[in-house]
C-alpha cells in the first residue's frame, strides 16, 4: 500500500519534470513565476497577496499541465489531421490563455499599486 503511494508520487514528479523539459510554453511560465517570487519578496506583500499570487501560479501550472497531456492523448488518438482533434487542442490552448490572463490580472492588481508607489511617489 504504501509502496503505490510512493509510485504515485514519483510518477507525478516525473510528469512535472517532463512538463518543464519538453514544453516551451511551461518554461516561460516557470521562468515568470520566479520573477513573480522575486517581486514579491522585494514589496513584501502581505500573507492574502501570496495566496492570491500562489494560487493563480498554480492555476497557471496546472492549466498548462492539462494543456500538454491533451495534446499528448490526442496525438495518440489522433496522428492524422482531424478537424475535432484541432478544435480539442486549440480549447485546451484557449484554457491556458484564460488561466494566465486571470494570473496577470491579480498580478496586475496587486503589483501596480507598489510599483507606482515605488517609482512614482
Amino acid at each position: 500500500m504504501i509502496k503505490e503511494r510512493l509510485n504515485s508520487f514519483k510518477y507525478a514528479l516525473k510528469g512535472i519534470l517532463l512538463l518543464f523539459q519538453a514544453e516551451p510554453n511551461a518554461k516561460i511560465h516557470l521562468a515568470f513565476t520566479f520573477v513573480v517570487i522575486a517581486a514579491g519578496f522585494f514589496f513584501s506583500i502581505n500573507i492574502t497577496e501570496w495566496c492570491l499570487i500562489i494560487l493563480a501560479i498554480a492555476m497557471v501550472l496546472c492549466a498548462e499541465g492539462m494543456n500538454t497531456a491533451i495534446e499528448y492523448l490526442t496525438d495518440l488518438v489522433s496522428p492524422n489531421f482531424h478537424n475535432l482533434a484541432g478544435k480539442t487542442k486549440d480549447v485546451a490552448a484557449g484554457a491556458v490563455l484564460l488561466a494566465a490572463i486571470g494570473a496577470a490580472t491579480i498580478g496586475g492588481l496587486i503589483f501596480f499599486p507598489k510599483i507606482w508607489s515605488y517609482f512614482f511617489l
